[in-house]
């Protein structure tokens, strides 16, 4: 909405004075700007928990355990050596589980 900063402005007395129609039409003229929305439509996008995804094909390219990687004994996920927290008989767990 644009503003004319020219225009006189209103004291507080004037602004209390406004007729009870002059504020029921700005009321319904708030409401006419809200736009309708079919609640079918809208739900299409949502993916729910538990679909049955079986017609959906997925393809990931699995790399095998890299010369620097190493798997948690904790949590079984492969990190870097960088993320090595420490190491006793073999058992090498992540900075995460060490926390």
């Amino acid at each position: 909405m644009a503003t004319d900063y020219d225009a006189p402005r209103k004291t507080d007395d004037e602004l209390s004075e406004d007729s009870i129609e002059e504020l029921k039409s700005r009321r319904v003229d708030k409401r006419s700007n809200s736009v309708d929305v079919d609640e079918t439509e809208q739900a299409e996008g949502f993916e729910l928990p538990g679909a049955d995804l079986s017609g959906e094909e997925l393809s990931v390219r699995v790399l095998p355990r890299q010369a620097d990687e190493f798997t948690c004994s904790r949590c079984f996920l492969v990190h870097h050596r960088s993320q090595l927290a420490s190491e006793n008989s073999g058992q090498m767990v992540c900075r995460e589980c060490a926390a």
